[in-house]
C-alpha cells in the first residue's frame, strides 16, 4: 500500500456556534464566521455547510470580525484576499487570511500585547483598500486601537502598528463601533457601551494621535449590549451626518444623529433624500474633533422588543452610480433580541418616524432567544444565531413587496460532542453530546445540491434530554432501528424510529432503504412527545385521536409550563432549525437499571443480541460491565474486572469476546458464550497492566482477534488473543505527539488481512496508519505478526481543535472492492465530522 495512494477529502462539519454574543460575523465575500468553542467556523450560506475550521486559538472563541464586512463590500471589489479577526476567552486576537483564488486559508500573525482577559467585542472599518482601523475590548476594563496595513501585493505581509489603549475601569465594555467622521477631517470616532449604560464616544486622528474622550450619551437604563454607526451621509443642503444606533438591556433601542456644525461636506460620502420630519429631536452634547464639531441629537427611540436586545446593525450600503463613487445607506436597521424575534425597522415615508416593519422569529418552546442578528452584503437575507447554538436565517424572496421566508443553514451541537454511532447500513451517522441531544446527520441525495454533490445535514434529533449525554450505540441485527443512549444519570434509555423518521430516511436516501415499505406497516408510533421535565419521551400512535383533552381553565394562564404537543411529520427537504427542535423526537420504549453511577461508555454486537455498558467508578463493584439481551432488556450479566471506570467497550468481529480498556491502566478481554435464550456465560480470559497512564480507546481487527489501544502516555499497542486464551503484545507504535483518545479498525482486504487503524489525539489531530496481520504456522500453534505505517496525516484545517473523542469507520458492503470509505469523528470542539478516504 502506497502513501500516494491514500487521498482523504472534507465531506461534512457539524458543529453548533458558542452561546455568546458578538461571535458572529458576516463578511463581504458572503461566508460567515463563528466561533465553535475554540476553532472558527466557516460556513457558506449558499450552500448551507460548514466549510472549514480554524485552529490556532486555546480558549473558547467569543468574537469574530471580517476585515472587509458586508458594510464595506462595496470596498471590496478588486481583493483578492479577506482577512477576519478572531477574539477568544484567554484575551488573545488571531488574524487570518482567506484567499478567494483557491479558498485557502492561512494564519498570518497573533495580535501582540494581549488583553489580560477574554475579549468580548472587536470592530473594524476600512479606510482604504489597504488601510484598516480595529478596535478590541476586554472584560480587563482596557479597549485597544490597531492599524493594520494589508498587503498590496500578493504573498506580501500585514503590517500592524499599536495606536491607543484606553483605560475604561471596573465597569468594563462589551460593544463597540468605529466610524470616519464626516467631512475631510482625518478624525476617527469611537463609540463604547457597557455596563455603566452609557455610550462613550472617544475621538483620534487616523495618524495614531491619542484617542481623546469627547462625550458621552445617557439614555438607557441597563447594560449597552450592540453598537453600529452607520456609513456618513451627506444631504442635498451640504451638511454631513453620522447615524449611531444603540441597543440595551433595558429591551429599548436608540438612534443618535450626528450632524456636522460646519457647512464641509464630502463629495465621495453617501447621499440620501433630507425630508422635513415629525420625529422631534433632542440636541445633546457637542463633540470636537480638531477644528470641527457635530451636534449630537437623539432622532428615534424604538420600542418593540419585549426583552434583552442583544444586537442591532445597519443594512448593508448599496452602489448608486456606474462609477462606484457614490453609495446609498439604506435607512434600515436590524435588531435581535432574547424575546426568540428579530426586527427590522425603517422609517415611515410621509411622517418619518421609525416603524418595525418586518418581524421574525422562532416558535419553539425551549429556546431562550436571539444573541445577535447580521444582514447579508446584498441586505435580502438576514441571519440570527440563538441559544441552543442553532443558526436562523430568512431571505426576502418577494419581488413586489417583502416576503421573508426561513432557509437552510448548518446546525450541530454547541457542547462537547461525546459519542458517534453508524447506522447499521451507513445511511446515517448519529451523535450524542454534553448539550443534551441525540441528533441524525445524513447525505440528503435527492437535493439539488452545488454542483450536483450530495449534501450532509441533521435530519433528525431523536432525544433532547435534561442530562449530559455520554454515550451511544445502534442496535445491529434485523428490525426497526434503535439505539441506546446513556448521560450523566444512572438509566440506559432505549429508542425506537417512529414512522415519521423512516419515510423520511427514504426521502433521503436513493439506494433501497434497509427498511422497506412493507416492513414500516408494523411501526405503529407516529413520532414523540417531550415530557414536561424534559426527560421522558412519549410515543404518539399512528392512530390516535388528534383532539387535545380537556384542559383545566388555569392550565392556560401559566403558559411558560405548558409543554407543545409534537407534530410529527414527514420531511421532504432538510429541516430546519424550529422542525428538528421538537417535531423529530424518537419515543423511548425502554429504561436499563442497575448501574450505581452515571453512565459512560456502551457498546452492541454484530448481531445485535447483546448490549454492554458501563458507568463511572470509583471502586471494583461499581465498575462492573453489564450486559443486557436486546429484546426483553434484561439484564444477563455482571462481568466484574476493572477498579475504575472502564473506558470503552468493543465487541469482536464474531461475539466471542468482549475487549474494555479502563481508567486503571489495564484491558480485560472476555470470553462471551451464548447458552440459551435469556442466558449468556462470561469468563474473563485476560487482564493485563497495558500502558502507564489511563487507557481511553480500543478498537477489534475486523478480521481477527488482534486489537489496539491507545493512552494519555502517548502510545497505542496492538495485541492478539493466542487460542490458548493469552494475550501477546506485537507491537507499539511510535510515540505520538499528544494523549491518544480515539482508535477505530477499518478492515480493508480479507484476503491479505490488511486495513486502516485511525488515531485520534487531544490536540485534536487525526493520523491513518496501515496495518497489516500476519499469522505463520509454528508447529500447532500460528504465530500473529503485524506491520504498520503512517499513511496520512490530516492537515490540521482538516482535524478537530480540540480533543478526539471518537472515530468510526462506517462499514462497507463489500470490503475487497471498496474505492473510498467514510471515517466520521466527533470530539470536544462541539464538531461532528466526515471524511472520505480514498484508498485506490
Amino acid at each position: 500500500m502506497s502513501v500516494d495512494g491514500i487521498g482523504v477529502e472534507r465531506v461534512f462539519i457539524g458543529a453548533g456556534c458558542n452561546r455568546i454574543v458578538n461571535n458572529v460575523s458576516w463578511g463581504a465575500c458572503n461566508l460567515v464566521a463563528f466561533g465553535a468553542e475554540n476553532g472558527v467556523a466557516i460556513f457558506c450560506p449558499k450552500a448551507a455547510q460548514i466549510l472549514t475550521t480554524l485552529p490556532g486559538h486555546k480558549a473558547s472563541v467569543n468574537c469574530t470580525h471580517w476585515i472587509p464586512s458586508s458594510k464595506f463590500a462595496f470596498k471590496e471589489k478588486q481583493l483578492e484576499r479577506h482577512y477576519l479577526l478572531s477574539g477568544d476567552a484567554d484575551g488573545v486576537i488571531l488574524l487570518w487570511e482567506l484567499s478567494l483564488a483557491d479558498n485557502k486559508w492561512r494564519h498570518v500573525l497573533q495580535v501582540p500585547q494581549p488583553h489580560k482577559k477574554g475579549v468580548t467585542c472587536i470592530t473594524g472599518i476600512m479606510v482604504s483598500e489597504t488601510d484598516v482601523i480595529f478596535a478590541s475590548t476586554s472584560s480587563d476594563g482596557t479597549i485597544n486601537v490597531w492599524e493594520l496595513i494589508l498587503p498590496s501585493t500578493i504573498g506580501g505581509d500585514c503590517k500592524l502598528s499599536f495606536l491607543e489603549s484606553v483605560f475604561v475601569g471596573s465597569k468594563s465594555m462589551v460593544a463597540l463601533s468605529l466610524s470616519e467622521l464626516p467631512g475631510n477631517t482625518g478624525h476617527v470616532v469611537l463609540a463604547a457601551g457597557g455596563l455603566d449604560n452609557k455610550v462613550h464616544l472617544y475621538c483620534g486622528e487616523r495618524t495614531g494621535k491619542q484617542f481623546v474622550h469627547a462625550c458621552e450619551l445617557k439614555g438607557h437604563t441597563d447594560w449597552i449590549r450592540s453598537l453600529d454607526f452607520s456609513l456618513p451621509i451627506c444631504t442635498n443642503d451640504g451638511t454631513s451626518s453620522l447615524l449611531l444606533v444603540s441597543s440595551s438591556q433595558d429591551r429599548g433601542i436608540r438612534i443618535w444623529k450626528m450632524a456636522s456644525c460646519s457647512s464641509q461636506s464630502n463629495s465621495k460620502g453617501t447621499f440620501r433624500e433630507e425630508k422635513i420630519s415629525l420625529a422631534s429631536y433632542i440636541e445633546g452634547p457637542v463633540l470636537v474633533a480638531g477644528s470641527s464639531s457635530y451636534q449630537i441629537s437623539l432622532e428615534s427611540l424604538l420600542i418593540g422588543h419585549e426583552d434583552w436586545v442583544y444586537s442591532v446593525e445597519w443594512q448593508p450600503p448599496s452602489v448608486t452610480s456606474a462609477n462606484g463613487f457614490a453609495y446609498y445607506q439604506p435607512q434600515s436597521i436590524l435588531s435581535a433580541s432574547m424575546d426568540k424575534t428579530m426586527m427590522i425597522w425603517q422609517p415611515e415615508r410621509t411622517t418619518g418616524i421609525w416603524m418595525n416593519v418586518v418581524t421574525v422569529g422562532e416558535l419553539s418552546h425551549c429556546a431562550l432567544g436571539f444573541y445577535g442578528g447580521h444582514w447579508s452584503p446584498n441586505g435580502d437575507s438576514i441571519l440570527a444565531h440563538g441559544y441552543g447554538g442553532s443558526f436562523h436565517l430568512w431571505k426576502n424572496v418577494g419581488i413586489e413587496y417583502d416576503n421573508w421566508q426561513p432557509q437552510k443553514v448548518p446546525s450541530g451541537h454547541y457542547a462537547a460532542v461525546t459519542d458517534i454511532a453508524w447506522a447499521r447500513s451507513g445511511e446515517y451517522l448519529l451523535s450524542v453530546s454534553a448539550d443534551q441531544t441525540t441528533r441524525i446527520f445524513a447525505s440528503w441525495q435527492n437535493e439539488a445540491s452545488l454542483g450536483g454533490s450530495d449534501c450532509w445535514h441533521e435530519i433528525a434529533r431523536p432525544q433532547v434530554h435534561g442530562h449530559d449525554i455520554n454515550c451511544v450505540t445502534i442496535i445491529h441485527g434485523k428490525g426497526n432501528h434503535r439505539f441506546v443512549s446513556g448521560a450523566d444519570e444512572k438509566v440506559a434509555r432505549v429508542f425506537e424510529a417512529p414512522l415519521s423518521f423512516l419515510k423520511t430516511l427514504n426521502h433521503a436516501i436513493s439506494q433501497k432503504s434497509s427498511f422497506p415499505e412493507d416492513f414500516q406497516v408494523d411501526v405503529q408510533i407516529l413520532g414523540a412527545n417531550m415530557s414536561a421535565l424534559g426527560l421522558s419521551q412519549k410515543p404518539i400512535y399512528v392512530h390516535s385521536t388528534h383532539e387535545s383533552p380537556e384542559r383545566n381553565v388555569n392550565d392556560g394562564l401559566d403558559t411558560l409550563e405548558t409543554i407543545p404537543d409534537a407534530v410529527p411529520v414527514v420531511l421532504t427537504e432538510p429541516p430546519i432549525e424550529e422542525k428538528l427542535a421538537w417535531h423529530t423526537l424518537w419515543p423511548e420504549s425502554h429504561k436499563l437499571y442497575g448501574h450505581g453511577n452515571e453512565l459512560f461508555s456502551l457498546c452492541c454486537d454484530q448481531g445485535g443480541k447483546l448490549v454492554a455498558s458501563s458507568c463511572k467508578a470509583q471502586s471494583a463493584k461499581v465498575a462492573e460491565i453489564w450486559l443486557w439481551q436486546v429484546g426483553s432488556w434484561k439484564a444477563v450479566g455482571r462481568l466484574q474486572s476493572h477498579s475504575l471506570t472502564v473506558t470503552q467497550i468493543e465487541f469482536s468481529h464474531d461475539d466471542n469476546l468482549l475487549l474494555s480498556v479502563s481508567r486503571d491502566r489495564q484491558f480485560s478481554v472476555f470470553a462471551i458464550k451464548r447458552t440459551g435464550v435469556d442466558e449468556v456465560s462470561h469468563q474473563l480470559i485476560a487482564r493485563q497492566e497495558a500502558h502507564k497512564r489511563i487507557i481511553w480507546a480500543c478498537s477489534w481487527n475486523p478480521f481477527g482477534h488482534e486489537f489496539a489501544t491507545g493512552s494519555r502516555d502517548k502510545t497505542v499497542k496492538i495485541w492478539a488473543v493466542d487460542k490458548g486464551s493469552s494475550v501477546k503484545q506485537l507491537m507499539t507504535l511510535p510515540q505520538f505527539t499528544s494523549s491518544v483518545t480515539a482508535l477505530s479498525w477499518f478492515a480493508l482486504d480479507h484476503q491479505r488481512n490488511n486495513g486502516f487503524l485511525a488515531v485520534g489525539m487531544e490536540s485534536g489531530l487525526i493520523e491513518l496508519w496501515s496495518l497489516t496481520v500476519t499469522r505463520t504456522e509454528d508447529g500447532s500453534m500460528t504465530v500473529p505478526g503485524v506491520t504498520a505505517a503512517l499513511v496520512r496525516r490530516l492537515d490540521p484545517f482538516m482535524c478537530h481543535v480540540s480533543s478526539v473523542q471518537r472515530l468510526a469507520w462506517r462499514k462497507s458492503e463489500a470490503s475487497g472492492d471498496c474505492k473510498s470509505v467514510l471515517l466520521a469523528s466527533c470530539g470536544a470542539d462541539h464538531c461532528v465530522r466526515i471524511f472520505e478516504v480514498n484508498v485506490a
